[in-house]
């Protein structure tokens, strides 16, 4: 009876046993369900905190999930050969700081996966995000300007691709206002309060004499001075001497352009008499100096010979004689 009851209490301990094993074997499936088998590896440096990022976290490319995070660990852990044995500058001791992430993605969700190298000159980075308020953590693929986030450079080989980093949202507001904070510190407030004071009692005098002025100046008097002469120039400008003289203006330009016309006409007859007055005048002129040089001639032998103006010209010479 004995051996009896020993032998169902090992068959009970045996199934307990199988059961536990079988269910130990469906959670490890379950788990490992989503893992991303014969993916593209990646990895990036954060400065920031990794607070709710686990390994499992998914990869998203603007809320598509790419890949899972395969690794998480400080870069003098996984990098223990880049720490120096001597003091470095405060850069890259921050740099020495930073926390690895590595992940995969998967090509069959990614497609054709481009060249890390070319992909971050086109400005990819990675960032954490979070869901929501529930402080789970994921990394965050996007493309942003290269310029205001420019890819750094590490004194250490990656062992996967490298792909650069940005600091998440809520790094760069608890930055914008840690710089504001600075800054608020800098100011001298007893000294910009002062500063508020004197301009406040400026402001105030430069009211009290613009106030003092506009009492001592007769503004009912000077308005009706300006009426005055308003109605005196609309007088001027109304009265009949005023008008007659607009209207004989208004006469004589309409009368201009034909005035204008009729100076042309006479100026183009007085060039067409002119050309044929010279025409006429040129014979005359022509025999006028014929006459001239004739009497020239003649004065120029009553001078030297007033004889022969008389009595002829004397008889030829015998060329034989």
């Amino acid at each position: 009876m004995s051996a009896i009851t020993d032998k169902a209490a090992f068959l009970r301990v045996g199934a307990l046993l199988v059961g536990g094993a079988v269910v130990i074997i469906g959670i490890m499936l379950f788990l490992s369900r989503g893992q991303v088998r014969d993916g593209r590896k990646f990895e990036s440096y954060f400065h920031d905190s990794v607070q709710g990022l686990d390994v499992g976290a998914p990869v998203k490319f603007r809320g598509v999930s790419l890949g899972q995070v395969t690794q998480i660990g400080l870069v003098s852990v996984l990098y223990p050969d880049a720490v120096p044995a001597q003091p470095v500058s405060d850069a890259r001791q921050k740099d020495l700081q930073m926390v690895v992430v590595r992940y995969t993605i998967d090509p069959k969700k990614a497609g054709k996966v481009p060249d890390p190298s070319r992909s971050s000159q086109l400005g990819l980075r990675a960032r954490i995000a979070a869901v929501g308020i529930t402080g789970i953590s994921y990394v965050e693929l996007d493309f942003v300007n290269p310029a205001q986030f420019p890819a750094g450079s590490v004194p250490w080989t990656p062992k996967d691709a490298l792909l650069p980093s940005m600091p998440s949202t809520i790094t760069q507001v608890q930055d914008a206002g840690q710089a504001l904070l600075a800054k608020l510190q800098t100011l001298d407030l007893k000294q910009l309060t002062d500063d508020l004071d004197r301009l406040t009692v400026t402001a105030q005098l430069v009211f009290d004499d613009l106030d003092g002025a506009i009492t001592q100046s007769d503004l009912p008097g000077l308005s009706a001075e300006l009426k005055a002469m308003s109605a005196s120039v609309r007088g001027v400008v109304q009265g009949k001497p005023t008008q007659e003289m607009l209207t004989a203006t208004h006469d004589a330009a309409l009368r201009l352009p034909k005035l204008i016309d009729q100076l042309q006409q006479t100026s183009t007859r007085t060039d067409d008499g002119l050309a044929d007055l010279q025409q006429r005048l040129a014979p005359l002129l022509r025999d006028v100096a014929v006459i001239t040089a004739n009497l020239r001639q003649t004065s120029e032998t009553l001078r030297t010979d007033p004889a022969s103006v008389l009595l002829g010209a004397p008889p030829p010479r015998d060329k034989q004689r």
